[in-house]
């Protein structure tokens, strides 16, 4: 699979660098005063400074939990995403969402967490116990 590209809105470079590459240990690349490239588990994002566009995240009910409608994120290997949700917590990092199963026993059964990044945008990780399932509907 090919790496995606995405670019989106931040306050500022330092809090954003703080975040991606100090709590989420994504390697930096190129940057510039007004953006900055992280790789997100071989994906490249770009965070913009625009803090005009950083706005508050609306919600949607997804499973009982009220899921920031504007996020992005990760599908994990299962151990990977077990791995880093107890890192995260052992940090002490704070969850928009706390690790959990979704969808227990369905077809689209996940684990996921969301975080949310200082300029407000929210990010789920999540991973399928058997990676067949990702885009399964029955």
């Amino acid at each position: 699979m090919q790496p995606f590209h995405l670019a989106f809105p931040v306050r500022d470079i330092e809090s954003t660098r703080a975040f991606y590459a100090g709590v989420l240990g994504c390697a930096v690349g190129r940057e510039h005063a007004a953006w900055i490239d992280f790789d997100l588990h071989g994906h490249q994002i770009s965070a913009h400074v625009a803090p005009e566009a950083c706005r508050p995240e609306r919600t949607n009910e997804v499973d009982g939990d009220g899921v920031p409608v504007r996020h992005f994120g990760v599908v994990l290997e299962w151990e990977a995403w077990h791995a880093l949700a107890e890192r995260l917590e052992r940090d002490r990092v704070p969850f928009r969402i706390a690790p959990r199963i979704r969808f227990q026993g369905q077809a689209g059964e996940q684990a996921t967490f969301f975080l949310v990044d200082p300029s407000g945008n929210a990010l789920e990780f999540k991973s399928f116990r058997d990676p067949a399932r990702l885009f399964a509907r029955t």
